[in-house]
């Protein structure tokens, strides 16, 4: 048997969290209606038997191939042109919602001034709104006002995408050592070249790899899109989805694959170019 010395003094807090933690989940399930039992119905399993099955060949005939490779190069446009209007914003506003280049923190140690404060917060509060309404719904917003197609992808991505950078490019630049860039300030230097020389050596390599992978997220974001009629890959894949054509929703789902990939590996290597 164990004695009291050999137990685990924190079993007790463990115990209670996980019950804690049962207990926030159960009411979750019951919204959610979640119920695992419609999965091993008979009939629905052999309905998504029949279709899973049509998946095997992928469609790969040339007249498929060539609408593919549209949608493919249209799915990767809406992400990068979306992330190249979302980083017109999101470096700026992360630069103004940070405390990285206060000249008065660089003057008192570090500690902001109410200044500041006056302008960090309203673009914080930008920041929030932009990343707190989903892409999906900046879509169909969109799609209603510049009609169907790709459009309304770039946009909703740009808008959302801002947000989410502008916030994380804010906390990574506070998170380094802010000392170069505030001795820069205090000899003189102005803001810019304090952030070329005094932060962005140092912040450069996490910069990339976040970049890249919410331009990855973009590319998902995307294709989800499609299913709302913002074009590339997720609107082929919705209307090949309602014809039962299961050979096409498989090519299309492997290239989405590819592309992932593409994208995780780009991220490897700009992160090893830059270390």
């Amino acid at each position: 048997m164990l004695n009291a010395a050999s137990r685990d003094p924190a079993a007790g807090p463990r115990l209670l969290l996980s019950l804690l933690a049962i207990a926030l989940l159960w009411p979750g399930l019951h919204l959610s209606e979640l119920d695992i039992g419609v999965l091993l119905r008979a009939d629905n399993q052999s309905e998504m038997g029949r279709f899973v099955s049509t998946f095997w060949p992928p469609a790969h005939d040339e007249a498929f191939v060539q609408l593919l490779l549209k949608a493919t190069l249209q799915t990767l446009a809406i992400a990068t042109a979306g992330m190249a209007l979302a980083l017109l914003l999101a470096v700026p506003a992360g630069l103004l919602a940070s405390r990285a280049l206060s000249l008065s923190a660089a003057s008192r140690g570090g500690r902001p001034g109410p200044w500041g404060m006056l302008l960090r917060w309203p673009v914080r509060g930008l920041l929030i709104f932009l990343r707190s309404v989903p892409e999906i719904v900046w879509a169909l917003l969109f799609v209603r006002a510049v009609g169907l197609g790709p459009a309304a992808g770039v946009l909703a991505i740009a808008i959302t995408y801002s947000g989410m950078l502008g916030k994380v490019y804010a906390e990574i630049f506070e998170s380094t050592d802010q000392r170069p860039a505030h001795a820069l300030l205090q000899a003189g230097s102005g803001r810019l070249a304090s952030f070329v020389y005094g932060i962005l050596p140092n912040v450069a390599s996490e910069l990339v790899s976040y970049t890249v992978y919410r331009w990855e997220c973009a590319i998902r974001a995307s294709v989800v899109m499609g299913f709302v009629g913002a074009g590339g890959l997720g609107q082929q894949i919705d209307l090949s989805i309602r014809m039962f054509a299961g050979g096409e929703v498989a090519s299309m789902l492997l290239t989405f694959l590819l592309l992932v990939l593409g994208a995780d590996q780009l991220s490897r290597l700009l992160r090893w170019r830059l270390t």
